[in-house]
């Protein structure tokens, strides 16, 4: 069940008949950052808006004609989805899909446009994994699984061989995980022709399955998850990329869900890149310690597929992680012109006031004060640290 680098090289042909080569798109944002070079490898550009299609396509394109006229069955949050719907139709095949019940509306409204059948099942990826496995049981569908074949592992690992092309320099690379086939197949292809290149898993801290199961030398099983990254959400690693990321993977890092959100936002704001929460992760590690990764240095960009609904609230949840949004309570005089005075000094001071509250029963108010709720939009943390020097120096009280 090993997957080698002549495998890769040879399925390449294969996979790039309905697979991009993908962008690597310099990043001066990233690189003044870090103080060295950093790149973006864009499989958010890559069709169906993830690496998925990758593996899926070589998976399905492997199977034989009897299989096909089986048709398939899947389970994934979206991503994965929507490569088994794409390759699928490409390839003349039913296609069932199972995802989990909070999986986003359009990665399900996507997986139906390329013609699968999608059905919703369980809290979390692995209970759609068991009732994609028993309706393949119960129809002789062909399973798919997202991450745990050689086929997946291995059409994923076309990417490593993109990257050392686009980047030959590169000295790390840092690559967002869940289940591990695309950290296992960038790590086949890129430890074989280049073992001097440090590799490395990012996994959003809430849904880290691999530490554990590298420290206990075999997959363990997460008893629950809470991630925005749906796309990492994983909460066991695959039997055959464990063991390819336990052999070729020279760390794992975790993020919090404050540092993917920032960095999903300045990846909006600055690279004009859109990507998924899990797909921001490996930039999120290196914003998190820029002087930790050798470079230069290539960050994957795994997907792009994100609910705009979703994205929105994301924004705001980054713009708070990165300091831009300041909630302060503020104790002014109660009388006549009061609020007009702290409201102006802050105009003067270029924050913009979004939400103002009143409190006037609080104990920690004197007769003839009223506390004022505010929540400002500030240029970001040094901004922020002055519009209150500058309050305090007018002698406002700042409380919270």
């Amino acid at each position: 069940m090993s997957v080698t680098i002549a495998d890769i090289e040879e399925c390449r042909e294969v996979v790039t008949q309905l697979a991009l080569r993908t962008p690597m798109e310099g990043s001066r944002w990233l690189t003044s950052v870090v103080g060295g070079e950093v790149r973006l490898k864009c499989e958010n550009l890559q069709r169906t808006g993830s690496f998925k299609i990758r593996g899926a396509y070589l998976r399905l394109s492997r199977l034989s004609p009897e299989e096909r006229a089986r048709g398939v069955v899947a389970a994934s949050a979206g991503n994965h989805a929507q490569g088994v719907a794409l390759a699928a139709k490409e390839l003349g095949m039913r296609a069932t899909v199972f995802m989990p019940d909070g999986a986003p509306i359009p990665k399900a409204n996507a997986t139906r446009g390329y013609g699968a059948d999608v059905r919703f099942h369980g809290e979390y990826l692995t209970q759609a994994l068991e009732a994609a496995r028993e309706y393949a049981v119960e129809t002789g569908a062909v399973f798919i699984h997202p991450f745990d074949h050689p086929d997946i592992v291995t059409g994923q690992g076309t990417c490593g061989l993109e990257i050392l092309e686009q980047a030959p320099q590169v000295r790390t690379v840092l690559v967002p995980t869940g289940g591990g086939g695309l950290l296992a197949g960038i790590a086949l292809a890129v430890k074989a022709l280049r073992p001097d290149v440090h590799l490395v898993g990012v996994q959003a801290e809430e849904a880290a399955a691999y530490p554990e199961s590298l420290r206990t030398g075999a997959p363990v099983q997460l008893e629950r998850m809470t991630t925005m990254a749906d796309g990492i959400a994983v909460a066991k690693p695959g039997d055959i990329p464990f063991a390819a990321v336990q052999e070729h993977v020279d760390e794992v890092v975790t993020v919090s869900e404050d540092s993917l959100s920032r960095a999903l936002v300045l990846l909006l704001e600055r690279a004009k890149m859109v990507v998924e929460p899990s797909g921001a992760a490996a930039v999120a590690a290196i914003l998190d310690d820029p002087g930790r990764f050798e470079t230069p240095a290539v960050a994957v960009l795994s997907g792009g597929n994100v609910d705009p609904l979703l994205l929105g609230n994301l924004i705001r949840h980054g713009m708070a992680a990165g300091g831009r949004y300041l909630n302060i309570g503020c104790v002014i005089p109660d009388r006549p012109g009061g609020l007009a005075t702290l409201l102006a000094e802050l105009a003067g001071q270029g924050a913009n006031v979004l939400e103002v509250a009143h409190e006037r029963t609080s104990t920690r108010l004197h007769l003839g004060e009223v506390q004022v709720q505010l929540q400002l939009e500030t240029r970001g943390p040094d901004h922020a640290e002055a519009v209150l020097g500058r309050l305090r120096e007018l002698g406002f009280r700042i409380v919270g």
